[in-house]
Parts: C-alpha cells; sequence; structure tokens
C-alpha cells in the first residue's frame, strides 16, 4: 500500500511495505559488517553494533539523502584503531564526539559543497574500489578459524549456499518484486539450513550480539589541553574521512534514484549522529554505500527503511540475539558478492578506449589505492590532487598570443587561455620586449588573472618594457582580475583601456 506521507517530508511517496521489508534486510545485512569493523579497530563487537544502531536512526531520521544507510564502517575503523590499541576505548569515544563536531561545523558553513571538485574518474575509481574491498572481505568467510582454506564438504556446503542466494536475488526480480529478493534469499538459504540440519558457519560463530540498550556514558578521560592535543588529529581525519565517503555515497544514490540530496543538511546528520554515537557507547561511523545499495536496489526511497534497520537492529541486540545468531554466513556473504558486482562500474572498463589516458590513470590509481590501503579518503585526496595537476598543466599548455600591429604602430597581444602558476612560463616566451615598438597592448578579453603567479609575471613584463622606455596598457582586464590585481598591494600600474572600437590591423607578426 503507498502513501503520501512521510516522517519530516509530507510530499514523498512511501510504499510502507518496500520501506519495512528493505529496512529488515538491511539490518540483517548489518550485523557481521559492524561487528567486523568494531574487532578491526580493535573495539566490542557491541561498539560496531551500537555505532550502527545510533548513525542509522539519527541519519535517517535528519540526514540530506532518505534511503542512504549510515553505520560503522571500515574506513573509520582503520582511523580510530590505533588510537582505541595504544589509549583505550574511552579516548575513541571522545574522538567521535569532537569528529562529530566537525561535521557539524563543516555543514553548518556549507562546505560540502566541496565535492563539486570531485571529478567522475575519482568516484569511478572509489566505487570501483570499494566493490573489491567487499569482494575481498566475503573471502575471509571460505576460511577456517586457523585462516586456512576450507576444503572438502565444509567448502562444498558454504560455495552451494552462496550460489543459491545469489541465484535467487538475482532471478527472483523476473519473476516478482513483490518482496525484497535479497531478503527471500536470506530466509530461504536459513529455512533450508535448519530444516535439513546443515552444519555452517552462522552469525555467532563470529561473535555474540546479546546487549541492551546502548548505554549513555561520558568518556571518563582527563579534559585538558594534552588530551584535545592528542585526539584532535584522529578527529579531524575520522570527519573529513567520514564526510567524504557519506557525500560520495550520496552523489552515487542521487544517480540511481534520479533524484538530488542535500549535502550540507547530511554533514550536520552525520555529526549529530556521530556525537550520540560517542555519548551512547559507540565506535562512530558514516555513510555506507554497500547497505545503501542494498537498500535502494530493494526499491526503498525514503527516511522509514534506515529507521526500520536501526530499530531492528537494536531489537536484535536486545532480544533476538539467539535467533540471529544462527543466520548462516552464506546467505549473508551471498547477498554481500552481489552488492560488490552490482556497486562496480562496468561502464568504466568500456571506457578505456575512449575515456582521456589522465582520466584513465587517475581511475585506476583511485581504484588500486583504495584496494591496498582500505582508505578511501586517501584514495579520493590522491585522486582529486592528481586530477588537479593533470588539469593544470593541460590549460598551462592552452594559453596563445594572437599579435598584430595597428596602424598607429601600436603592437597587440589578444590572450586566450587562463594566465596563472602553470602558464606563466610560456606566456612569458610570448614577448619580444627588444624588438616591439615603444606602445604594446596585453588584451585580456579571452583570458583571465587567475592568481598570484600571474600577477607576478606581469609584474616582472611590465618592468622589462619600462627599462627599455616602452609603455604597456592592460585592457579588458575582468573586475575580478582588476580587484586582484589591488588586492595585491598595486604591485602593477595597471592602465585599462575599453575601447570597444578594434583599430585596423595593417601588419601581421
Amino acid at each position: 500500500m503507498k502513501r503520501y506521507f512521510n516522517l519530516f517530508d509530507f510530499t514523498q511517496k512511501v510504499d510502507y511495505k518496500t520501506e519495512v521489508l528493505s529496512g529488515l534486510t538491511v539490518a540483517l545485512a548489518l550485523v557481521p559488517e559492524a561487528v567486523g569493523f568494531a574487532t578491526i579497530a580493535g573495539l566490542s563487537p557491541l561498539t560496531g553494533l551500537y555505532a550502527a544502531i545510533v548513525m542509522g536512526l539519527v541519519s535517517s531520521i535528519f540526514g540530506g539523502r532518505p534511503g542512504m544507510i549510515s553505520g560503522a564502517t571500515g574506513a573509520v575503523a582503520v582511523v580510530i584503531g590505533t588510537l582505541a590499541i595504544s589509549h583505550g576505548v574511552e579516548y575513541v569515544f571522545a574522538t567521535v564526539v569532537l569528529a562529530g563536531i566537525i561535521q557539524i561545523l563543516v555543514g553548518v558553513f556549507r562546505l560540502g559543497k566541496l565535492m563539486r571538485l570531485v571529478p567522475h574518474p575519482v568516484i569511478f575509481g572509489f566505487v570501483n574500489g570499494l566493490a573489491i574491498i567487499i569482494f575481498k572481505s566475503q573471502l575471509d568467510q571460505f576460511k577456517d578459524a586457523s585462516g586456512n582454506w576450507l576444503t572438502g564438504m565444509p567448502l562444498y556446503t558454504i560455495v552451494g549456499l552462496v550460489l543459491l542466494t545469489m541465484l535467487i536475488i538475482w532471478g527472483l526480480p523476473k519473476l516478482t518484486k513483490a518482496i525484497p529478493a535479497s531478503l527471500v534469499a536470506i530466509l530461504a538459504v536459513f529455512g533450508i539450513v535448519v530444516g535439513f540440519g546443515i552444519d555452517t558457519k552462522t552469525v555467532g560463530d563470529i561473535a555474540s550480539i546479546q546487549g541492551g540498550f546502548p548505554p549513555f556514558h561520558v568518556a571518563r578521560i582527563p579534559f585538558n589541553f594534552d588530551t584535545l592535543a592528542l585526539i584532535f588529529p584522529y578527529a579531524a581525519i575520522m570527519a573529513g574521512v567520514g564526510l567524504i565517503e557519506s557525500l560520495l555515497t550520496l552523489n552515487i544514490i542521487d544517480e540511481i534514484t534520479e533524484t538530488r540530496g542535500r549535502g550540507n543538511k547530511e554533514a550536520v546528520a552525520q555529526g549529530a549522529a556521530n556525537i550520540l554515537s560517542g555519548f551512547f557507547s559507540g565506535m562512530g561511523g558514516c555513510a555506507m554505500l554497500g547497505q545503501s545499495l542494498i537498500n535502494t536496489s530493494n526499491g526503498a526511497r525514503a527516511r522509514l527503511s534506515g529507521i526500520v534497520a536501526a530499530v531492528t537492529l537494536l531489537l536484535f541486540v536486545m532480544f533476538g540475539a539467539g535467533l540471529i545468531e544462527q543466520l548462516p554466513m552464506a546467505a549473508l556473504t551471498g547477498l554481500m558478492i552481489m552488492v560488490a558486482i552490482g556497486t562496480f562500474e562496468w561502464a568504466s572498463l568500456r571506457t578505456f578506449n575512449k575515456m582521456p589516458k589522465s582520466d584513465i590513470f587517475v581511475m585506476v590509481v583511485v581504484t588500486v589505492v583504495t584496494v591496498v590501503l582500505h582508505n578511501l579518503a586517501y584514495a579520493v585526496i590522491i585522486g582529486v590532487i592528481i586530477a588537479a595537476l593533470v588539469f593544470a598543466w593541460d590549460n598551462a599548455k592552452r594559453i596563445r598570443a594572437r599579435k598584430s600591429i595597428d596602424e598607429q604602430g601600436v603592437k597587440h597581444y589578444e590572450i586566450y587561455g587562463p594566465l596563472f602558476f602553470g602558464s606563466v612560463s610560456v606566456f612569458s616566451e610570448k614577448f619580444d620586449i627588444l624588438n616591439d615598438p615603444n606602445e604594446i597592448i596585453i588584451d585580456f578579453k579571452e583570458s583571465r588573472v587567475v592568481d598570484m603567479s600571474a600577477i607576478e609575471v606581469l609584474n616582472k613584463i611590465t618592468e622589462r618594457y619600462l627599462k627599455v622606455g616602452k609603455k604597456v596598457h592592460l585592457r579588458h582586464l575582468s573586475p575580478d582580475c582588476q580587484k586582484l590585481l589591488q588586492n595585491a598591494d598595486k604591485i602593477i600600474d595597471v592602465n585599462v583601456l575599453e575601447d570597444p572600437t578594434y583599430k585596423v590591423v595593417v601588419d601581421k607578426v
């Protein structure tokens, strides 16, 4: 049954059955993820589960992207793992709170727009790297407690159950979409394992998830400058990692759902969620692309699915641990492998012969760094830096000067392309100072003075002309260029000519 009403959004169409069932599926998928990430950080399983509950609930209600799922993530676990081992969980809770404050400030000052600087090759690399990480993380389920690959019947059993899960998820939507295929697959495999008494790895073999309501807890640490100096670097990195992963996930879900989320609102919600997570014994987190894709692939588009997932996960921890711990890991492994397959941008492989080589290089580098470092934020930052350097290099080669002499003997230099730090060297080579006439005009109608390097090169050129007794005019400087020159303490005596009438060119140089 569909309604035209939703929590905090009275215009969005909501299919309640789809939202609830999708939320249940996401909750089941969150259990091993939250436990696994907490283990990576050297924390107790409940610390990861509490983070998933609080992060998921707060971001679903107040976030800027309905349908997106948040929880404990590997990227955050990597950041706080060292702190947890060296100083203990109390410092982790304080770090999570401080990271949340930083994220709220980012949203309040509307810095979410900086995600516009992330080019598509970086996003492709980010998504592909994450898909590979998700797939690789599932391979552990095919190993025994000693880390050796399974053999014989245990291997055949888990492979068969995983393939059955994947087959149901792939095939059921072709028959009906009345119920999420992923939920049907999990329940079907669970029924087969219990009904036939199949001996296979379960959630309970990883860790117990039995617990109570997330306890309110203020970190027991010294509140002084030394503590702040210790946790601030971790908090800043965690805030950055969380926002990068969350806002990139938001953009990807935007493309899938053909709607537009609100990045700054999401940043504030993520910050609030982390603050509450730190006060309710959680390790913090951010948006999760895998679980968000499960949610959207099930047809969920509203906030209700995320709320259901968080509340259901809380009920699992408080009342249903015994049942959930019997879930076969094969079902959840098959689900996550299908998520990895769906996450990978297969279309990016077909663009290798069509995209610029620089874009392909950026995409591959981001993918490799993501897989090797398991740190999505570092990979994205590296990709953006490389893309920016490539862009600067390409634009540095585009600076051109059309030269001509009018009937008064004045030489014109019509500049094309941006004048910035990368193009100043080529720009300087365009001028023949000794052989030029006594008066020249440098026309910036088709160019822009961008930065301090550009101002400095103009200063040097005008000084060189003045030394040989020649006069320089700068024409068609845009208002922002003039302001830039004025802010540079007037290091150049700008003589702007705004004569719209161009003289007849009588000589070509």
